[in-house]
């Protein structure tokens, strides 16, 4: 890629009078040796498990393997459907769409991690609530997650995407910061204000620990999507009514990685601490651990029918 930072990625944007969807897709087809077109056409099929992802996460069964999670995605639906909502209709319906491809994630069904499984839910939510909301086409989307793609790019390599290294702050964070930014420019923002938002999303999640239950990517990652998706959209307005980030979106990642760094290891996806080590965290572990065991010793005696 020709740029390491936002800043520059700004920058090539200002000089060749290009989005930063535009930049993404040109370097990326470059550097990969692919054609724009089917570089363009990949990213639509993943745009196509997203939405996939919403409406099975809306209307099958997303019960997971461990029992702890699945249903809240509809039960948003449904309660929307009473009346107002404290939040508001696009809000909320953005939380119910990445609540309901979280829970997909949860029971073992197909998503696109962006960046990562544990964070999946968010981009989906913001896109495709969105595109009902204006009536986009899908390839106006698809630009919108070469955006989003070179906003991750730039925090991977400067900070990270990995709770295991940099708490739910990589994870949930850096979604959070790709579909703001990424939203901006599909509201016809200017990649300066995308960059902005990306700043003002980021430092709202400085600091994020992750501390799942049982260790699975369930309590309280779902939820974590749910809440990630509104205030993407919130960073998302920010930018484009004129706030900036006064820190520097790029310096924002910078103390991601300080922060990620600095926190300690029971709070990096050990399972061990937050959360997970609450009394109702450590109970909940302890039954699914002894569940695990019951159904490995069933596995193992032999079946009635067989004598």
């Amino acid at each position: 890629m020709r740029f390491e930072t936002l800043e520059q990625l700004a920058d090539i944007c200002l000089k060749e009078n290009k989005t930063i969807a535009e930049v993404m897709l040109e370097d990326q087809a470059k550097e990969t040796g692919v054609s724009v077109y089917e570089v363009f056409r990949q990213m639509a099929e993943y745009y196509k498990v997203m939405k996939e992802a919403v409406q099975k996460g809306l209307t099958g069964n997303t019960k997971s393997r461990s029992g702890l999670t699945g249903g809240d995605a509809k039960k948003v639906a449904d309660y929307m459907q009473q009346g107002e909502s404290s939040l508001g209709g696009p809000s909320a319906t953005a939380m119910a769409y990445a609540l309901a491809v979280s829970e997909v994630n949860a029971s073992m069904g197909r998503i696109i991690a962006t960046p990562t499984a544990g964070s999946c839910g968010i981009i989906p939510g913001v896109f495709v609530s969105t595109q009902e909301r204006f009536g986009w086409d899908d390839d106006k989307l698809v630009y919108g997650l070469f955006t989003a793609g070179a906003i991750g790019y730039v925090i991977a390599n400067n900070a990270s995407i990995s709770g295991a290294e940099g708490g739910c702050q990589a994870e949930v964070g850096s979604a959070i910061g790709m579909a703001a930014g990424a939203m901006v420019e599909l509201r016809g923002g200017s990649p300066q204000q995308a960059v902005h938002a990306v700043g003002l999303a980021l430092k709202n999640c400085l600091g994020l620990i992750c501390d799942p239950v049982a260790g699975l990517v369930e309590i309280p990652c779902i939820v974590r999507n749910g809440l990630g998706a509104v205030t993407a959209l919130a960073a998302a307005d920010m930018a484009l009514a004129g706030v900036g980030s006064i820190i520097p979106a790029d310096e924002v990642i910078g103390v991601m990685l300080e922060v990620g760094s600095a926190m300690p290891t029971k709070h990096r996806e050990t399972g061990k601490g937050g959360l997970a080590a609450t009394p109702t965290g450590r109970k909940l572990t302890k039954e699914l651990v002894e569940q695990r065991r019951r159904k490995a010793k069933e596995a193992k005696q032999p079946s009635s029918d067989m004598n």
